[in-house]
């Protein structure tokens, strides 16, 4: 007769079994075995999103759009963290690191995985290795924009053209914001300063929100950034748009840098979820399918498009191939403007 006392009970002995076949699946060996019963019954407990940015800033707005909607779907807490720092790759490190359970994961983005290993000479992530991607959630284009102090008629829209001749007449370098050092704000600044040969001093923030502060007082005199905290500042006045990478709906009237005769600025930004690699590939499928039916509602997509962003549903795969182009893509660019931080 079987004594409780010495033998597991038969649940518990289901649960043990199920978890080796979840395991068995993150290691690449799927096909010997089907999807299991506890892979179906995550998420158990509250997941936590990473967010590598301050709060308040364009990517802390997307995750907070999606979060409720999300936590719906999965019948479990999200739950929100910023862990900023080092343009976002400090956040997405701890990730990299964390226990590939299915319970954290991080909001990754073009700046921290896909221009970071081309950047930082000692970062402590590959994205394109330690990370299980689960899935976009939508683009955003970049803007250019300066201070107010550089626009001295209000009555005319500052164009590409104006601005330049403009800093090509300056007896001081313009001050470069970007939202962190080694993010795409910072490469797309330093690329522009090369193509129109002015030379820019670069002053990295952590994050938008204090750029915007100095941007707006005239501390630093341009920026490129998302529209999605940018374009209420643009409407009120406090600082100049002047160029869009591609268009928007939240600066409607602005034109493209194609638009403007200036070609080689289509860049957008992409926001997505990722995992710490040997994350059960049953749960990110689990997760990348709620995703994309959260990313179909509606009313989502007009909330994300009022702030700028194109939902983006798409499959683990299609976003790891995209990490993988935007590395070699980055790469170049990195290289050509001499972005590199020991």
């Amino acid at each position: 007769m079987w004594n409780s006392r010495f033998f597991p009970r038969r649940d518990r002995y289901r649960r043990r079994l199920a978890a080796i076949a979840c395991a068995t699946l993150a290691t690449g060996t799927a096909a010997l075995l089907p999807a299991t019963p506890a892979c179906a019954a995550w998420p158990e407990k509250p997941i936590t999103i990473i967010v590598p940015f301050p709060a308040g800033g364009g990517t802390d707005v997307v995750i907070r759009s999606v979060q409720p909607l999300l936590a719906k779907a999965l019948n479990q807490t999200i739950i929100v963290e910023n862990r900023a720092g080092a343009g976002g790759t400090i956040g997405s490190g701890q990730v990299a690191r964390a226990q590939p359970d299915g319970y954290t994961a991080v909001l990754a983005t073009t700046s921290t995985h896909a221009v970071s290993v081309s950047v930082y000479s000692n970062l402590s992530y590959d994205p394109r290795k330690d990370f299980a991607y689960a899935g976009f959630i939508g683009v955003s284009p970049y803007v250019l924009a300066v201070t107010p102090k550089l626009h001295d008629d209000p009555a005319r829209p500052l164009d590409v053209k104006t601005l330049t001749a403009r800093m090509k007449q300056a007896k001081t370098p313009y001050n470069l914001a970007s939202v962190g050092v080694g993010t795409v704000s910072h490469l797309l600044g330093e690329q522009f300063g090369r193509d129109i040969g002015v030379p820019l001093t670069h002053v990295p923030y952590r994050g938008a929100a204090p750029a915007y502060t100095d941007l707006i007082g005239g501390q630093v005199d341009l920026m490129f950034d998302n529209p999605i905290a940018m374009a209420a500042y643009a409407k009120a006045g406090k600082i100049i748009p002047v160029a869009t990478t591609a268009p928007t709906a939240l600066l409607p009237d602005l034109p493209t840098f194609a638009q403007q005769g200036m070609q080689g600025y289509t860049q957008t930004l992409w926001y997505g979820l990722a995992f710490p690699k040997n994350t059960p590939a049953a749960v990110v499928q689990r997760f990348n399918a709620e995703l994309n039916k959260v990313l179909s509602d509606p009313d989502l997509v007009a909330d994300l498009g009022r702030k700028g962003i194109d939902a983006k549903p798409g499959t683990p795969d299609a976003m790891a191939k995209a990490v993988d182009l935007d590395v070699a893509y980055w790469g170049r660019i990195a290289n050509a403007v001499g972005a590199r931080i020991d």
